[in-house]
């Protein structure tokens, strides 16, 4: 453990109470983590880490090799293990990975003995909220023991200055008062990781003209979008730049101001937001992938956005797709025949119609043509400029390559394992093709599966025959995409002629062999797998082909705890790129979100009590907590006692959302169990069905919606639809403007109306927010009893005899004679109840007098127009 890492646990261990860690990206969270639990002894109780993540479990329980300390491995409590059997792990002392929803429903129930718990070790603290899991268990955990910590740990700070003071906010849903912040120029740090730094060599590598070309114009293209977006004057404009716009969370903040006016604005407005993401991707794409595979992109869009987009049509825009073409080809206007060159065997096919004739000739490559009218197909199949750099590299620093793959047991200090850095993992397979074959043939490879690709289309080969050699799983980027019939002069689009020689170039396609090379000992690692390599592999080289500021770091602190190794670095950038822009502002985005998190730490105040722990919010089951006035009523000049503790039973599938503990804010005791019907049950009549905007639409969908809508009128007096709107976003399905007075089947609002219109006793409740929920939920008990939790349970779940209790009776009833009894004249909502008790059939219905009828309906109005209907004889057919 370097030194900086030991200050970090000793300032953390001086608050009992806990803390907030804040590091900079790449820094070793998981090393911090390991180090607190060699410190834990079972003695003082369960640890319990929250919220970790895939790789960051596999990274704790990973031995550290440099540490003589036995690892403390944490295990997993999963889901389906029996409720005892969790309890027995909460007292035995040892360290735990759990989920949030697992605990919270352990800690409701009682489950987690108080005293058995010693702290919390809750990653990526940057995600919490208010309403968060994590600050729900942190709240119930603080009721329960004194003595509890909390430690939370973060290595995104500019995402712990998203919002208002949200460092401050997440300190106290948290109950902790310390924040340590330690970006990279922190003394301690600077001093650890510098003392010996890697062996570092910064290869600029030009880009070609068209690339160059295609970014300046993606760049323009952006700036234009901007400039229209600044028009609406609805958003933040200091943040409307550029060198913003090159980061995936500049759409997340535009579209996060634009939330709550969502549907007042215009299509030409939500369009911009879309096509702002979609110029980050072109920009993005340009540096990571090859010239045939960006052209296949830029297909996709032209086919899937088309006239929608505002951005394709900016004034700049076409030269994306002409520079982007001439990367991979160029149709030349020639004199009568059409000339496809195959490079291999050093022949040209003529095409004249349908006709191919053979020909051999030097001409051919040089694009020689004959003297009449036609298109020439002249192959370019530019190749990335880095691809080239990274041979180079290659061949300079392996003189001795070895056979077959170095696995991770037999390494050494003095490992010779060469790992090259990409950031995805079509990158890496790519990459390792060059190096085995030539940057020329896996150009070859992808201009053939894309000439293939479009003669698919067009029925010239079957569409279900696979293509071999080709990796799948990587979204847009598969497959072929349409073709349209453009107009030559468009230049986004493709010519007919030019179509034609694409699909005669297809025709022509031979197989290139590939002979088989030896592997150099070189690892290939994609930044998108968010894995600890470093330690595994231990190479002496590190060729870093896709900066990024995260595995920067991480090399630095790998080389600072092995001094003694020897280690080149390579960092491969594009000269005067967005890439090179986007890693620079990347450095300086961190290093301001730090200062801002300095001046937060000098001017917050987090109210501690007399023992100088956290106060953090309250409520109303908090025995210290202060009663709103709202809950007070006055009564002969003086004040009313408390009522006794309102008490919801929660869906234990509820709990992945935040509603549960807003409600435990607002006083409420939270009963969470397995419902088969609702999710939430507020009285013995009132069940509750909870839907956001997305599960509504996915439950029309699917017809999951009418399943559950039945179940609960079969149940409950008073079942409810809940529709909840997101607070930080527009209460409204839609605009007005978008509303038609027609129904149709795809129309939300059209499937709403039949829903209520075939489940008449159904309400629907709207709530703009979780806590506009919370109150509905308090104004629907008022006046009515307290649910019970075992009566709740049973409902829908038949017993093993068959015999259903008297609460729980409306299984035993038949659905469809009660939806025919509730059809005929004279029943209504008021009165069908009655008659179902009053008779156990429908045929015993038929045979009640008028006056039997009468005093069952309420009145002889009713009963008349009953009797009436079921005495009425029918017509003769004829």
């Amino acid at each position: 453990m370097l030194p900086f890492q030991e200050q970090i646990i000793s300032d953390l261990l001086e608050d009992s109470n806990g803390g907030v860690v804040v590091l900079s990206s790449g820094l070793p969270i998981h090393t911090l983590v390991a180090s607190v639990l060699l410190l834990h002894h079972p003695s003082q109780g369960s640890l319990l880490i929250l919220s970790a993540s895939d790789s960051q479990k596999s990274s704790i329980s990973r031995p550290n090799p440099s540490s003589s300390h036995n690892p403390i491995i944490p295990t997993d409590i999963p889901g389906d293990l029996p409720s005892h059997h969790r309890t027995a792990l909460y007292s035995s002392g040892a360290v735990f990975f759990v989920t949030p929803r697992i605990l919270i429903a352990d800690l409701l129930t009682a489950r987690v003995p108080p005293s058995s718990v010693c702290g919390l070790l809750i990653l990526n603290a940057h995600r919490l909220t208010d309403t968060s899991t994590e600050a729900f268990i942190a709240r119930i955990l603080r009721s329960l023991s004194r003595t509890a910590y909390v430690r939370a740990f973060t290595d995104r700070p500019h995402a712990m200055i998203a919002g208002f003071a949200k460092a401050e906010r997440i300190m106290k849903c948290l109950y902790v008062r310390r924040l340590h912040l330690w970006p990279r120029f922190h003394v301690l740090v600077s001093g650890d990781l510098e003392q010996a730094p890697p062996e570092v060599v910064d290869v600029r590598v030009p880009m070609t003209l068209a690339m160059r070309g295609i970014q300046q114009a993606v760049l323009e293209t952006m700036d234009a979008c901007l400039k229209e977006l600044r028009k609406t004057n609805k958003v933040d404009v200091e943040d409307l730049t550029v060198e913003n716009g090159l980061f995936k969370s500049f759409d997340e903040v535009v579209r996060r101001q634009l939330d709550p006016i969502w549907h007042t604005l215009g299509k030409k407005t939500k369009q911009l937001v879309s096509d702002l993401r979609t110029l980050r991707k072109l920009l993005d794409y340009l540096v990571r992938y090859d010239a045939v595979t960006y052209l296949k992109y830029l297909d996709t869009l032209r086919v899937s956005e088309g006239v929608r987009s505002v951005w394709i049509f900016a004034e700049s825009s076409y030269k994306i797709f002409e520079l982007a073409k001439k990367r991979v080809y160029q149709a030349v206007q020639a004199a009568g025949v059409r000339v496809i060159a195959n490079r291999k065997s050093n022949k040209r096919r003529r095409v004249n119609g349908d006709n191919l004739k053979e020909d051999t000739g030097s001409d051919v490559n040089n694009g020689t043509i004959d003297a009449n009218a036609g298109v020439v197909l002249e192959e370019v199949l530019e190749e990335a400029p880095k691809c080239k750099v990274l041979r180079v590299k290659n061949h300079k620093n392996i003189t001795s390559p070895k056979e077959g793959s170095v696995s991770a047991d037999n390494r050494g200090d003095n490992s010779d394992i060469i790992l090259v850095v990409c950031k995805d993992e079509r990158s890496c397979l790519q990459l390792e093709e060059c190096i085995m074959k030539s940057p020329h043939q896996v150009m070859r490879q992808e201009w053939e599966k894309y000439l293939l690709g479009k003669a698919e289309l067009l029925g010239l080969r079957k569409s279900n025959k696979k293509r071999a050699h080709e990796p799948k799983g990587f979204g847009i980027l598969d497959g072929a995409v349409a073709i349209g019939s453009s107009d030559s002069s468009d230049p986004r689009g493709i010519s007919k002629q030019e179509n034609a020689a694409l699909l005669a170039a297809a025709s022509e396609i031979s197989c290139l062999g590939s002979d088989a090379k030896s592997i150099p000992p070189i690892q290939f690692y994609a930044l998108e797998k968010d894995e600890r390599v470093l330690d595994i592999w231990r190479p002496s080289v590190i060729i870093v082909y896709h900066p990024d500021v995260t595995f920067v770091r991480e090399i630095e602190v790998y080389k600072a705890e092995n001094p003694s190794m020897k280690l080149k670095v390579y960092f491969l950038f594009y000269e005067n790129s967005a890439e090179l822009q986007k890693f620079e502002a990347s450095i300086r985005r961190e290093n301001t979100a730090f200062e801002s998190l300095i001046r937060q730490k000098s001017l917050m105040m987090i109210p501690v009590d007399q023992d100088g722990r956290c106060i953090g919010p309250t409520t109303l089951s908090e025995p210290n907590s202060v009663v709103p006035q709202n809950s007070l009523t006055r009564k002969a000049g003086g004040r009313k006692a408390i009522e006794k503790e309102m008490q919801v039973i929660v869906d234990m599938r509820e709990f992945m959302s935040s509603l549960p503990n807003v409600l435990h804010q607002k006083g409420m005791k939270i009963v969470p169990v397995v419902l088969e019907v609702g999710d939430y049950v507020l009285s013995p009549f009132i069940c509750v069905e909870r839907k956001s905007i997305v599960d509504l639409f996915q439950s029309f969908a699917s017809g999951r919606l009418y399943h559950q809508v039945e179940t609960m009128i079969r149940y409950y007096r008073i079942p409810v639809l809940l529709i909840e709107f997101s607070q930080d976003k527009s209460f409204s399905f839609q605009s007005s403007s978008d509303l038609g007075d027609d129904i149709s089947a795809t129309s939300i609002i059209s499937k709403l109306s039949l829903l209520v219109l075939h489940f008449p006793r159904l309400r629907l409740v709207w709530s703009r927010s979780m806590h506009a929920t919370a109150e509905i939920f308090a104004s629907l008990k008022a006046n009515q009893d307290e649910p019970d939790e075992h009566k709740a349970v049973r409902v829908g779940v038949p017993s093993e005899d068959g015999i259903v209790e008297d609460d729980v009776r409306a299984e035993n009833y038949n659905t469809s004679a009660i939806e025919l009894l509730r059809r005929l004249p004279g029943v209504t909502d008021s009165n069908y109840r009655p008659l179902m008790d009053g008779c156990q059939s429908l045929a015993e219905l038929a045979l009640l007098p008028v006056e039997k009828l009468a005093e069952l309906m309420g009145g002889q109005k009713p009963a008349k127009m009953l009797r009436e209907f079921l005495d009425a004889k029918c017509p003769t057919m004829p």
